[in-house]
């Protein structure tokens, strides 16, 4: 088996698509890393400017502006009642940090790092999975090695499961490398660490209120490890999916079209069915389990960490039952 996975990670590696996918995530790092260091620095000018002075860092009056600015939006009377809601639960986030001295805006390496890998769960991290995982069965059939594959002397299952195990070490590679590239950009802009700054979850969303009666305080490393772990299980049930059909259609460019279309689709199709309560166990609309760490507004109701987990890992586990029966009793040889 140990030989079988190795054999496996070598044939992606060689592909040199995790070459590309670093490349990726240093150029969408930067210009995030940018992004953020741009936006913090026009926040502080527009604040200075109010307060009739030369520069403002005080995080404190940064935090003031951004309510403004959402008390501003409250006010417009063409935003929809599930944005009005998600502004409630954003300014009362920000007044709960200003009441208990807490900077939840500092412009560090740590909390880039935590932020990028939140915004990228949703979208950036599954295709990453998808380019790396989508073929690795259809491949096979493309190049015709497939037959040779199947004449050695090992059973069916042990193949397909060495795949799986080569999808999941890659997988590990690349959360460690948004990590270490992350770290690494950001340090460069930011030039602070942050690791131990407080960081306060455990927010819920009760009634479309923000309800801190169950928060506490941890330290950012802490966090970072619980978003990046959480990143990890979300690639994990994305390249089940992308394994189950890699097996199922036996063509690699069909292979990417349907997990892109199923990933991009599910997302918009989620938004125009809402209320409708199948969208609950869409996987699109439970893979965004950081939410409940840092008590974002959900539009759909019943959520929650624990249904979200299970939902994933139903869907996980029903992909790798089917691509497991489709793949040992398929007669490919023939």
């Amino acid at each position: 088996m140990v030989s079988l996975v190795e054999n496996e990670v070598a044939k992606i590696i060689c592909k040199k698509r995790l070459h590309v996918i670093v490349v990726i995530l240093l150029v969408i790092i930067g210009l995030f890393a940018y992004g953020e260091n741009y936006t913090i620095s026009r926040m502080q000018q527009r604040v200075a400017d109010e307060m009739g002075i030369e520069n403002s860092t005080e995080w404190e009056n940064l935090i003031r502006q951004q309510l403004s600015d959402l008390e501003r939006r409250m006010n417009n009377p063409y935003i929809p009642e599930e944005g009005r809601a998600s502004l409630r639960v954003r300014i009362d986030q920000l007044s709960f940090y200003l009441d208990k001295g807490i900077n939840p805006i500092s412009p560090t390496s740590a909390k880039f790092m935590g932020d990028f890998m939140e915004q990228s769960i949703l979208l950036l991290l599954p295709l990453m999975i998808i380019i790396l995982a989508a073929d690795i069965v259809s491949g096979e059939f493309n190049s015709g090695t497939i037959k040779l594959l199947l004449t050695r002397p090992v059973q069916r299952w042990k193949i397909l499961l060495s795949k799986l195990w080569a999808i999941t070490i890659m997988e590990m590679v690349v959360i460690i490398s948004i990590a270490i590239i992350s770290w690494l950009v950001s340090i460069v802009v930011f030039r602070q660490g942050g690791f131990n700054e407080p960081v306060i979850t455990g927010f819920r969303i009760l009634e479309g209120r923000l309800d801190a009666s169950q928060i506490r305080t941890i330290p950012r490393w802490q966090y970072l490890v619980m978003v990046y772990s959480i990143g990890y299980y979300v690639a994990f049930v994305i390249g089940c999916l992308s394994l189950m059909v890699s097996v199922m259609v036996k063509s690699t460019s069909a292979s990417i079209g349907i997990m892109m279309s199923a990933l991009i689709g599910g997302s918009f199709l989620s938004l125009f069915i809402a209320d409708w309560k199948i969208t609950r166990y869409l996987f699109t609309v439970n893979m965004n389990l950081v939410s409940f760490l840092s008590g974002e507004f959900i539009i759909f109701e019943g959520l929650s960490m624990t249904f979200s987990t299970l939902v994933l890992l139903g869907w996980a586990t029903g992909s790798l039952v089917l691509a497991f029966i489709k793949f040992t009793r398929e007669d490919i040889l023939s």
